[in-house]
């Protein structure tokens, strides 16, 4: 039977003990704020990073997972003999999936071993799809049955959020102008959600 590793990034906020149960590697988004650079989940946790974000006055940015980073992390399973499964942020949220590919292309013959699924989501609804795909592997799926239901969950998970101010949201690239002008016109507090892999009102 063959052994399958599943690879996801940080933004999934899968608890560590089924990290650890799984055998899951996560893969850190890089946050930029100012001159500093964090591996999210490694250099700073979310609760650092809400409490600095009330008060700061640069907007930080994200970046996708580095290709090298993310082509470690394959060759290191594929390596130890597994096929690799990786699930990630949403291709319309972030860069990491091409990041992905990129590093999968890198490999040569090994990135045979590499599936690339685009969950279409994030979040812990990013963290349900992995951990559900897991524990069908780990009953005895095998890798093609485990990619087919990696590529429909989505429809079965969902995200909905509500955020104080739209600022940010427009300053991160992840809502257009006019949704921003309105909501803040009105003073509202809209109810988002992401489907089809981006965010909506």
């Amino acid at each position: 039977m063959t052994k399958v590793a599943i690879v996801t990034d940080s933004t999934a906020y899968i608890p560590t003990e089924y990290v650890k149960q799984y055998n899951l590697s996560i893969t850190p988004q890089v946050l930029i704020w100012g001159e500093e650079m964090f591996r999210d989940g490694v250099d700073m946790q979310p609760e650092e990073f809400y409490t600095r974000l009330k008060s700061a006055k640069t907007m930080p940015t994200t970046s996708q997972v580095p290709i090298v980073d993310m082509q470690a992390t394959f060759q290191g399973l594929v390596d130890q003999g597994f096929s690799v499964m990786g699930i990630f942020i949403s291709s319309k949220l972030s860069g990491t999936q091409q990041s992905a590919i990129q590093a999968k292309q890198m490999m040569g013959s090994a990135g045979e071993k590499v599936v690339i699924v685009d969950s279409k989501s994030t979040a812990m609804a990013l963290g349900f799809q992995v951990l559900s795909t897991a524990r069908m592997l780990e009953a005895g799926a095998s890798l093609q049955e485990g990619i087919a239901y990696a590529e429909k969950a989505h429809e079965k998970t969902g995200v909905f959020f509500a955020v104080d101010t739209l600022e940010f949201l427009h300053r991160g690239g992840r809502i257009g102008g006019a949704q921003r002008f309105i909501g803040s016109a009105l003073n509202l507090k809209p109810i988002l959600a992401v489907k089809d892999g981006k965010v909506e009102g």
